[in-house]
């Protein structure tokens, strides 16, 4: 019989202590498991630790799915287990899996080889901002990064704002972290003077930030506090 995937959910924060934002049936999950899935060892085995399960974390067995690996036999060689009936748990670095993450990668191949893919209940930074923004969540999308150079970037955000404009659907983007500031430099530089902008920084920490403004407002009230801090911006009418 073949194991299942179960796709575990962390805290976004550091700040917060685990089971502040994960609901605490999660942690009869986290305890059956012996063979992780992770984006990141070591922060995989820190939230283990501080999640406090009963199994010694130097008995549990971490293999990495993340942007290194780029083998589909590697993926192959990860799911071998759970196809001989070992279950097996998926953590990304911060939030949700499978989410603007690696681990779709494995959920995928567990799919086209009939294996079960159980999603447990935890804090997602996109949803968690469509939630509180203000823009149209019943139609958002997606979008990941945005070009980093010019003129890519300046026409990427006038497609997204076009797109915002005709299908009324909101538009969500990420940036790194360091390149923030200079993202929405280039937004409010570049869109309409009515376009709504959301930004949002550090989801579900002590200081949370999100507001939704006009980019005519924006150009008032100057560049947010979003330096070096995790950020996503959504774009809608």
């Amino acid at each position: 019989m073949k194991g299942t995937i179960y796709m575990i959910p962390c805290p976004i924060s550091d700040e917060r202590a685990v089971w502040d934002v994960l609901p605490s049936a999660n942690l009869a999950v986290m305890n059956s498991l012996d063979y992780f899935i992770v984006e990141n060892t070591r922060t995989a085995r820190r939230f283990l630790s501080k999640a406090g399960i009963e199994r010694k974390i130097d008995s549990l067995e971490f293999v990495e799915l993340n942007e290194h690996t780029t083998e589909a036999r590697d993926i192959e060689r990860m799911l071998r287990p759970v196809e001989e009936g070992r279950s097996a748990g998926v953590i990304s670095e911060a939030g949700v899996p499978g989410v603007a993450d690696p681990g779709a990668d494995i959920v995928a191949l567990a799919h086209r080889k009939g294996i079960r893919v159980v999603p447990l209940v935890g804090p997602s930074s996109i949803l968690m901002v469509m939630m509180a923004s203000g823009q149209n969540g019943q139609s958002f999308a997606f979008v990941g990064y945005l070009p980093v150079k010019e003129p890519d970037r300046s026409r990427t955000i006038k497609n997204l704002e076009r797109r915002a404009q005709s299908e009324h659907q909101a538009q969500i983007f990420i940036e790194a972290p360091y390149r923030n500031v200079k993202l929405f430099e280039s937004l409010v530089a570049t869109l309409s003077p009515k376009m709504r902008l959301t930004v949002a920084a550090d989801i579900t920490s002590p200081n949370e930030l999100i507001q939704t403004l006009t980019v005519e407002e924006w150009r008032k009230r100057g560049v947010p506090d979003i330096q070096k801090r995790p950020t996503i911006f959504v774009l809608g009418i």
